[in-house]
């Protein structure tokens, strides 16, 4: 990891950080901080997205990273070099947008030659570099049709084709793939994974799609606020959250709320709903705080072998939904009427039915005791 949620995080990459954010904030009114104290390195050839929901500054860190908008306060480095003066066209760096911004009128080959055309690229080599960016996106033998002649996936690879033809070492996409319908989209996401590891660019993205984020991601930083909460791999992310609305943001995850009765070294147990339960403690909590538990669907067992588990409770079996590989069943546990437990579609699952009581189990370490988030909280952030 180079650099943590908000702080200055360093390992032995972070000396060869391609891309750096030093306390930078930004403000638009001279009141609200849109970007708070953000410290973030990337390294080179590292892809990191930020992801987060609207409102969370990810498209501002963006935009003054390419130059668009000016930080209120901070630093920002590319290659070691402050960037703060320097215009948006003299950043060397390759973007993409979410409408393409494609030149109508121009043919595919016109809309790649033009950015080597402005850096005074002779033509021969011009026409040696459209060919190969478009071999690279697998569009070769388009470069005389226009963008309305193509699809929304073609235009895409178009884009991005564009932002690499002047074969940058920074290329920033902001949602660039919005537009595209479901199966183009998941189809770009692994495109554009390989090409990254093809020619091994540095690639800062923003979305809101977390499946979209976990694809092609070398590090995510989860964004909320102006703030990172967390910055770390798909897997980190998922599997070790270390704040509520990280835990509530990746993937599905059942969020329950208690008072902690007993705490031992890193483990806690919290009364939640008239259960006592045991779990990993993350937030630095002590005896009478309130906290968030984080347990994730597929964690739960239902109807585990007695001892199995160190937590196991009574439930009510609310809904069931047949999702092909696995069931979603909803249940009532711990004074919630909306835990979530998801089990594999296999023999033997309909010896369950509505309305009937269970026992469900989880063990310690899928159990994770985050700050405290209450459902108002919840809702403003949702």
């Amino acid at each position: 990891m180079i650099a943590g949620p908000n702080g200055a995080e360093s390992d032995r990459r972070s000396q060869a950080a391609h891309v750096e954010f030093e306390g930078v904030s930004k403000s638009y009114d001279g009141r609200t901080l849109v970007v708070d104290d953000l410290n973030l390195a990337i390294g080179k050839g590292e892809f990191v997205t930020l992801l987060g929901p609207s409102g969370s500054g990810k498209t501002t860190i963006l935009m003054m990273l390419a130059g668009f908008q000016t930080a209120t306060s901070g630093a920002i480095r590319i290659g070691g070099r402050s960037v703060q003066d320097l215009p948006p066209r003299k950043r060397g760096i390759g973007m993409v947008f979410q409408n393409y911004a494609l030149f109508p009128h121009m043919t595919v080959g016109a809309n790649l030659a033009f950015p080597l055309e402005v850096r005074g690229i002779a033509e021969e080599r011009r026409r040696e570099r459209v060919e190969r960016a478009l071999d690279l996106v697998r569009l070769g033998g388009l470069e005389d049709r226009r963008p309305g002649q193509l699809s929304g996936g073609q235009q895409q690879r178009v884009a991005i084709a564009r932002a690499l033809v002047f074969e940058p070492d920074l290329v920033l996409m902001d949602e660039p793939l919005g537009a595209l319908d479901r199966s183009l989209r998941e189809e770009m996401q692994y495109e554009i994974r390989s090409i990254h590891q093809r020619l091994g660019v540095t690639v800062v993205y923003v979305t809101h799609d977390q499946q979209e984020a976990m694809v092609m991601s070398d590090r995510i930083a989860v964004l909320n606020g102006g703030r990172i909460e967390q910055i770390a791999g798909a897997e980190g992310l998922y599997e070790e959250p270390e704040r509520a609305f990280v835990a509530r943001f990746i993937g599905e995850n059942n969020r329950l709320h208690g008072r902690v009765a007993l705490v031992e070294d890193d483990l806690c147990e919290v009364d939640v709903g008239g259960e006592r339960i045991r779990a990993f403690r993350i937030a630095p909590c002590g005896v009478g705080d309130m906290v968030t538990l984080s347990i994730r669907p597929e964690r739960i067992a239902i109807k585990p072998e007695d001892g199995l588990y160190h937590n196991e409770v009574g439930a009510v079996i609310e809904d069931m939904t047949f999702l092909g590989d696995h069931l979603r069943v909803r249940l009532s546990a711990c004074g919630h009427r909306d835990v979530v437990a998801k089990i594999p579609n296999i023999v033997g699952h309909g010896a369950m039915m509505v309305g009937d009581a269970v026992r469900i189990g989880w063990t310690v370490n899928d159990c994770r005791a985050l700050d405290f988030e209450g459902e108002e909280e919840a809702r403003r952030n949702a």
